[in-house]
Order: C-alpha cells, then sequence, then structure tokens
C-alpha cells in the first residue's frame, strides 16, 4: 500500500485525487493539507507528496520532502528557472515526477507534435491556442509553453507564439497549428474532467515511490 499525501487538498484537483484514491486499493491517502496547515507532520508520514499548487508552496514542501526522503510528484506549473533549478537538484536526492500535464492523452500530443515539427519543413509556420478557466493563473499555460518548446528544438523556430484565454470551466484546451500556403494542419486536445490530470498524478505516484532518487517526467511514466 503507498501511502500518498495530497497538498491543495480544498483546491479542484486535490480534491479530486482524493476522491479517485478511494477506487485504487494500491493507495491510501495517509494525509492532507491546505493552505493554513502545517504539513511536517504529515509528508514525513506518507511514501509520496502530490502537489497542484503554487510555485512559492511547491518549493517549500519539496525541502520537507527532500529533508524526509519523500517521493514527489509535482504538476504545479509557472515555475520559474530558478525554481526549476531548484527541483533538478533535490531529484538527485530524492525521486520526483515533474510533468506541466500529468493527463495520458496530453504526453501522447507531446509526441506526436514533436514528429510533426520534424517531419514538416521551415515554410510552416507554428502557432498555439490555449483555454482554460477564468481562475487560472498563469498565462500561457505550463502545456503550452512545453509544445512551444518542443517546437522550436525540432524546427529552430526562435518563438512560437501563444494565444491564451481564460473563461468560464474550460477545463483544458491546447489547438497546435502547421501552416503554410498549401495546407493548414491543427492537432487539438481538449480535456472534459479534470479527472484525467489526477489519474495520471496517481499513475505517477505508483511509479515514483519504487525509484530512490531522478527527476522524471510523465514521459518516463508512460514509457512514451
Amino acid at each position: 500500500m503507498i501511502k500518498i499525501c495530497v497538498s491543495g487538498s480544498k483546491g479542484k484537483m486535490g480534491s479530486r485525487i482524493i476522491e479517485l484514491t478511494k477506487d485504487d486499493s494500491g493507495l491510501q491517502v495517509s494525509g492532507q493539507f491546505d493552505i493554513d496547515d502545517n504539513p511536517e507532520a504529515l509528508i514525513e508520514g506518507c511514501d509520496c507528496l502530490i502537489e497542484f499548487t503554487t510555485p512559492e508552496a511547491t518549493i517549500a514542501h519539496l525541502g520537507l520532502c527532500e529533508k524526509y526522503k519523500k517521493a514527489m510528484v509535482i504538476g504545479t506549473t509557472g515555475l520559474s528557472d530558478g525554481e526549476k533549478d531548484k527541483v533538478a537538484k533535490a531529484s538527485k536526492n530524492i525521486p520526483i515526477v515533474f510533468s506541466p500535464n500529468m493527463s495520458i492523452g496530453v504526453n501522447l500530443l507531446f509526441k506526436i507534435v514533436g514528429e510533426a515539427a520534424k517531419a514538416l519543413g521551415p515554410e510552416y509556420q507554428v502557432s498555439i491556442v490555449e483555454a482554460h478557466h477564468a481562475q487560472k493563473k498563469d498565462a500561457p499555460s505550463g502545456t503550452a509553453k512545453e509544445l512551444a518548446s518542443i517546437v522550436k528544438e525540432k524546427k529552430g523556430h526562435a518563438e512560437v507564439p501563444i494565444e491564451s484565454i481564460r473563461e468560464d470551466e474550460i477545463v483544458g484546451e491546447h489547438t497546435i497549428t502547421f501552416e503554410n500556403d498549401l495546407d493548414l494542419i491543427e492537432i487539438t486536445h481538449s480535456a472534459k474532467t479534470r479527472d484525467i490530470f489526477a489519474k495520471g498524478a496517481l499513475t505517477a505516484a505508483k511509479f515514483v515511490t519504487a525509484k530512490t532518487n531522478g527527476l522524471f517526467s510523465m514521459k518516463d511514466v508512460l514509457g512514451i
């Protein structure tokens, strides 16, 4: 039985992770906390911390996971380069899955977009549109930034324009467009429910607790 602790337990993602854990006989929620709680004893008592909060909270909890040698699944977006460096440094001592998107479908999208960017010539212009609920604080989304990074790596584009939309209760939509004078190719992923991210996080928790240290992505978790 893997004991998980959930940070941001009152949030939309945290509450779904807790609920879905009830249906998994291999997992147990040993602790949960939110912004005004003291998490140290809860983190000490778990096998893995699942974190979907703010960059500041994530880095603070990273220090506690490193102190008590606990695995960590990080789905928080908006981390600065310096904060990402701290995650990488901590992964030398503890195992961490860090991904801008925990969805299996989105990680397949990353792979497909990489193949498309590699195959299509330099005459294709690339753009990204991402849409999320009005409460999402960071823009562009971490997923959109990752898509842009993949295109840049494969095609050598200096910048890929990203349009961000924040309205209503959109869970998450990403469309990447490749266009030249002859044709237009659009690849879209639309999340119907946050459960796809919660299930991905639980899959990541099972993966990462079997490791001793290292920094992993969902591509590692899913073997794609």
